[in-house]
């Protein structure tokens, strides 16, 4: 069983949410506001966060931000249907997934069941326990990351496309292809939710590498990790 908290003002979308979490078999904990959304988050420590982001005092982008300044919490964000920019913004702010007004529960369900093993499940390791890129490592059995020995935190979403790019270092990868291999094949999204995941995973380099230009934009193609 999960624990998943819902933040949304809407006692209709609660109600269905939290039914349909039930039957899903998971603990729905719900909060109507931007306040209590932090709260709950910091006492119950859920699995997954569903957040609304027209919400009442603290709005949903600024609790995605405290959110993600505290860990690694998954975050689903729901949006209505013209507010893409702030979709763009919540996911560079470290959403790992949105759902769009008025959204099908089975698809919703379908994001969070993907939401969570990525987040849960243990790393797929193939060859090597550990991937060494130059002074870039990613230990996968103990999902720490470490650039020049020292040690930096990071999201699911980061850990997953490093671990895909740091086994082929100099290849490039198609934005479908990470969708593929980091998201899952069942994943509802476009390949803007990869752009933005790449911006924040280069982002947080910079933070912890401000030397070094780790990921490549390959124009017209995708991304790949520098061998250089």
């Amino acid at each position: 069983m999960s624990k998943i908290l819902v933040v949304d003002d809407e006692q209709s979308i609660v109600d269905v949410l939290s039914y349909n979490l039930v039957k899903a078999g998971h603990q729905p904990i719900v909060a109507r506001d931007g306040e209590a959304a932090l709260r709950l988050a910091r006492a119950e420590r859920p699995d997954l966060v569903i957040l609304d982001l027209m919400l009442p005092g603290i709005d949903g982008l600024d609790v995605c931000r405290e959110i993600r300044k505290e860990g690694s919490l998954p975050v689903i964000m729901l949006t209505a249907r013209d507010e893409e920019i702030d979709r763009v913004v919540g996911l560079e702010l470290g959403a790992d997934d949105y759902v769009v007004k008025p959204f099908s529960v089975r698809e919703l369900m379908a994001r969070v069941k993907s939401v969570l093993r990525r987040a849960s499940a243990p790393p797929q390791v193939t060859e090597s326990q550990v991937l060494q890129v130059g002074d870039l490592r990613l230990d996968i059995a103990r999902r720490e990351a470490s650039w020049r020995s020292k040690p930096f935190e990071f999201t699911s979403i980061q850990f997953e496309l490093l671990r895909v790019m740091m086994t082929s270092p100099g290849r490039v990868f198609t934005r479908e292809e990470l969708l593929d291999q980091v998201w899952g094949y069942d994943y509802f999204g476009d390949t803007r939710t990869v752009d933005s995941a790449v911006k924040r995973l280069r982002a947080r380099l910079r933070e912890v590498a401000p030397d070094a230009e780790l990921i490549v934009t390959v124009r017209d193609a995708g991304y790949k990790l520098n061998d250089d």
